[in-house]
């Protein structure tokens, strides 16, 4: 079994490094979710029915988005699971030699959109899985499988080719 998976990477490496992104990516997943969670159901629970307006974040509708509690949960959960995920995807994926300083602000601007088309999409996909019925408590973790995949799609060729490129 072994043998087949070195003789698999050795043929295939771009796959092999996107399953090993995919995988290695469940770091900052987990971290996103277990955030999320603790912040929704705990941290910031108290805010849950405080509806949050601001700029383009639109979180006036606690019933579905969880108000100023669903904003700051899924900021503070993005912003951690993207530091994570830095770390991992630099030294476990890429193994990436770029210079700190040189790969940290590019870094930086892929997590800001990583984080902010999420905050920005996840009142509106909160809306529709409340209006397909699923329960309350069950959204915030649907909503954030939509923004995680939508952030894969856009992180792993940003990291790849312009972030962490092989040398």
């Amino acid at each position: 079994m072994v043998t087949k998976i070195k003789e698999f990477t050795g043929k295939h490496p771009d796959i092999w490094q996107f399953i090993l992104f995919n995988i290695l990516s469940n770091c900052a997943t987990i971290t996103n979710f277990v955030v999320m969670w603790v912040c929704t159901g705990w941290i910031f629970k108290s805010f849950s029915t405080t509806p949050f307006k601001f700029w383009v974040f639109d979180y006036s509708h606690p019933a579905s988005d969880l108000g100023l509690c669903g904003f700051i949960s899924f900021l503070l959960a993005n912003a951690l699971a993207q530091t994570v995920n830095f770390f991992v995807q630099k030294n476990l994926v890429f193994k990436s030699n770029e210079d700190f300083t040189r790969a940290v602000p590019k870094f930086i601007l892929l997590a800001v959109i990583c984080v902010l088309i999420p905050l920005i999409l996840t009142p509106y996909s909160s809306a529709l899985f409340r209006s397909l019925g699923l329960a309350r408590g069950i959204v915030p973790t649907a909503a954030n499988i939509v923004n995680i995949l939508l952030q894969v799609v856009l992180s792993f060729p940003l990291l790849k080719f312009w972030i962490m490129p092989e040398k």
